[in-house]
């Protein structure tokens, strides 16, 4: 899939304190270097249960994790029919891991760089000496007459390491035999080795709080940028102001932001009762940390209603936000306000309706809501890193393997995504299966509907 390009990508490293960076110079005052990721390029810290699957995917496949653990690690969602994310750590992309939504497992896919740090056990390939020249400097697929050992566990198909004969990873690539087939071949291709964007890759030990010093001035500036545009827009709309809250890192910024600019005001939360239970808990916890009122509309009679009539949302059939979501908000707004200013964490790099809407606007669906977004320019980063200054009570879904807080069984969401849930939440997945069970037998669709998640995509053949 083609790249998406929604804004400039910020991301630098700083080889002195060893810590992703979003300007050209470090606060240490070192100058930094970019790291080559995919566009968009909205990186996010890799969170313990993130590192854990990462490393297990990779020791499963290679014998051998990837991230140690005291090392910074950075996930990059890019293009891909369901999920795959860059792995970037040392400054450098170390690989990626992509959800095979057909197969419901993962793979590694492993760059050059990923031999900084780890050795890989299995599924690697050993080339002797004159083939090395022609594989390092002109890109050359592994041969059979330069074949010199071929890890046993190797399949047709599989992601390999190719070695030189000091075991010294020299390229990587996927393998087009199986190790067994390999015996007495004299001519063919065993590996197709692949070219990337190459990175300098530095290994060392790094903490979030040195991350957070180190971008200290540049997250500075945004937040000043951001109080600013938050003062003016409340200026240019005398009405009564609140945050729209969501129970996510974008709206908890946007929180923290606003209460610097105008002190504190109400959270909107619109209750879809189709939200994780640790969602509920953030919401609790954020507006008895900072003494706020909620402002809370329930959405969940009107989506079932539709339900009943529509079937399940899909992403080309989202009837789902304006029932559950705005047309609640726009009853809750006349019933309070009148008419009301909502700040809101929508960031550019979400999305490419994102990026091309306005900062202020007003939605069709919600006249009497002006919205604004303090932290458009925003990357994923900034967000995290100001939430960790902050010292802020974030959502604990992120640490739990999620990168973005919503509807549990949102139809947008990738497949790897709603497996996760699937797995935390049983009980609550149930719920959701008895429905689409129930839709699936009354409109005489098969299995299929249900299982390969088909219900996703309005009109997807076969379940026309």
């Amino acid at each position: 899939m083609r790249p998406s390009y929604l804004g400039r990508i910020l991301l630098q490293w700083c080889d002195s304190c060893h810590v992703p960076v979003l300007a050209p110079a470090c606060s240490c005052g070192a100058r930094t270097r970019p790291v080559p990721v995919t566009p968009p390029g909205d990186a996010r810290p890799a969170f313990p249960a993130d590192v854990s699957l990462v490393n297990r995917i990779y020791e499963e496949h290679f014998g051998a994790p990837l991230i140690p653990a005291g090392h910074l690690a950075l996930l990059n969602k890019v293009p891909d029919p369901d999920r795959m994310e860059e792995v970037i750590a040392g400054g450098a992309v170390l690989g990626s891991i992509r959800f095979l939504a057909g197969e419901g497992r993962w793979e590694p896919i492993p760059r050059r760089e990923a031999a900084a740090y780890l050795a890989p056990r299995r599924r690697y390939v050993v080339v002797d000496t004159g083939a090395v020249p022609s594989i390092v400097n002109g890109g050359a697929s592994v041969l059979a007459p330069g074949l010199l050992e071929i890890e046993p566990s190797v399949k047709r198909g599989d992601e390999v390491f190719v070695l030189d004969e000091e075991k010294h990873c020299i390229a990587v690539g996927r393998a087009k035999v199986d190790a067994g087939e390999t015996e007495g071949i004299e001519r063919g291709s065993i590996v197709r080795t692949r070219k990337n964007t190459p990175s300098t890759c530095i290994p060392r030990k790094a903490s979030w709080e040195d991350a957070v010093n180190a971008n200290a001035a540049v997250i500075g500036e945004k937040e000043a940028a951001s109080v600013h545009f938050i003062r003016e827009v409340a200026g240019r709309h005398p009405l009564p102001v609140n945050v729209s809250y969501s129970g996510g890192k974008d709206s908890l910024a946007t929180l923290l932001l606003v209460r610097k600019a105008l002190g504190a005001v109400p959270l909107l939360f619109a209750d879809t009762g189709l939200e994780l239970p640790e969602t509920y808990a953030n919401v609790q916890e954020v507006a008895g940390r900072y003494g706020l009122p909620i402002v809370e509309v329930s959405g969940e009679e009107a989506f079932w209603e539709t339900f009943s009539r529509e079937g399940p949302p899909a992403v080309n059939f989202r009837w789902c936000c304006r029932k559950a979501k705005l047309e609640p908000v726009k009853r809750a707004i006349g019933e309070h306000w009148g008419e009301c200013l909502s700040f809101v964490g929508q960031r550019q790099y979400e999305s490419f309706r994102r990026k091309a809407g306005r900062r202020v606007w007003r939605n069709p669906h919600v006249g009497n809501q002006v919205a604004a977004a303090p932290i458009q320019t925003w990357t994923a980063l900034h967000v995290w890193l100001y939430l960790f200054r902050e010292r802020a009570p974030y959502n604990i879904l992120y640490e739990e393997g999620l990168d973005r807080v919503g509807c549990f069984m949102c139809p947008s969401s990738d497949r790897a995504v709603l497996e996760r849930i699937r797995a935390m939440h049983p009980g609550l997945w149930e719920t959701w299966d008895r429905q689409l069970r129930y839709w699936q037998r009354s409109h005489g669709l098969p299995d299929e509907w249900v299982v390969q998640e088909a219900w996703r995509m309005r009109g997807e053949a076969p379940f026309q």
